[in-house]
């Protein structure tokens, strides 16, 4: 169903997930395009963001960092829209922004949340390789990470929003990269497209053999956004001061019990000790004050001369976002996800 002028279509949370989501957890309400009142601007939805920290929103008790989408209540997310009528001193109709509208076609704001972005050729690119996702492997390998020419970096979903941007700059910064991502076709675009010196299946039952002949010289920086067996695999090659970015562990945002399989927390903890190792976790929110145009910057002049290399996975219709959210968690993306609400 196409983008109406007089129905506002939301997907809100219909129930609390226990394991992976499926479509009841969500449910598509129409209501009335709301009018602005005095400060507030009425947004049209363009594109809508999906990422993974969005499952743990859905979760009665949300996050140490951002409360729970409450039930009933529209999902959050980051949009890119136009401003259709205004009652703000900041902002016209027609004007181009950066916001959080969440999964529905309208929605009102009172400006503190927006950002002006001028006409852009690829409005998308707000919400990825010029925006969070993109911010997130910046801050992260270069505050955290620090990689050093001929260092190696290792980074999970390595074709994923985060994970692709992270591998190309630490390639710019010299380092030996590799990558692990889900499928040979995502493996041979980190290698071919993106430059990765080499990338392992993620499903490769002897992922920790062939991660070690992938490293010989051991791991100096693992970014974490994956968890799991991932992070089993590499946790026995970190070398000594090796630090370990942790901005995700997608693998257990869907558990609903305690994994399988032995305590990893002492040989964990033991590793950390003994190595010497920096694992830090961080959340962008707390960032954007002191990095963010120091980031656009370096990532506008990187994507300028073709050094960063960014690919979108785009989704048609407000109505097909939980289906690709779902496949989002599951791996079944390729490249920043975004919904294409309605022609810019």
């Amino acid at each position: 169903m196409p983008q109406g002028d007089t129905v506002n279509r939301r997907i809100v949370l219909a129930a609390h997930p226990q394991g992976l989501p499926t479509p009841r957890h969500f449910r598509l309400e129409e209501s009335a395009v709301p009018a602005p009142g005095e400060g507030q601007v009425l947004l049209r939805t363009l594109y809508l963001s999906l990422d993974p920290y969005m499952r743990n929103l859905m979760d009665e008790a949300g996050t140490g960092y951002a409360s729970a989408v409450p039930l009933g209540a529209p999902m959050v997310g980051g949009t890119v829209g136009r401003v259709v009528a205004s009652r703000h001193p900041r902002f016209r109709a027609g004007d181009l922004v950066l916001g959080n509208a969440g999964w529905q076609d309208y929605a009102l704001s009172d400006g503190t949340d927006l950002v002006a972005l001028g006409e852009m050729q690829r409005p998308s690119l707000a919400l990825g390789g010029l925006g969070m996702p993109a911010f997130t492997a910046y801050v992260g390998l270069l505050d955290i990470g620090q990689p050093k020419p001929g260092e190696t970096v290792v980074v999970a979903a390595a074709t994923g929003a985060v994970g692709a941007v992270v591998g190309q700059i630490a390639k710019l910064r010299g380092a030996r990269v590799v990558g692990i991502a889900g499928g040979a076709d995502k493996c041979r675009y980190a290698v071919e497209e993106l430059g990765f010196d080499a990338c392992l299946d993620r499903r490769d039952p002897q992922l920790a053999r062939t991660l070690a002949a992938a490293c010989p010289d051991g791991i100096d920086v693992y970014f974490e956004n994956v968890g799991g067996a991932v992070f089993d695999a590499v946790l026995p090659l970190l070398n000594q001061y090796a630090r370990v970015p942790v901005c995700g562990v997608i693998a257990h945002y869907n558990e609903d019990a305690p994994a399988p399989g032995p305590d990893r927390l002492p040989k964990t903890m033991a590793t950390v000790l003994q190595k010497r190792i920096r694992m830090q976790g961080f959340i962008i929110l707390d960032h954007y004050g002191e990095r963010f145009e120091a980031f656009r910057r370096d990532m506008s002049q990187w994507i300028a001369a073709g050094q960063v290399k960014l690919r979108e996975d785009v989704v048609d219709g407000l109505e097909n976002a939980p289906a690709a959210f779902i496949g989002l968690l599951e791996g079944r993306n390729f490249g920043k996800l975004v919904v294409r609400v309605a022609e810019a």
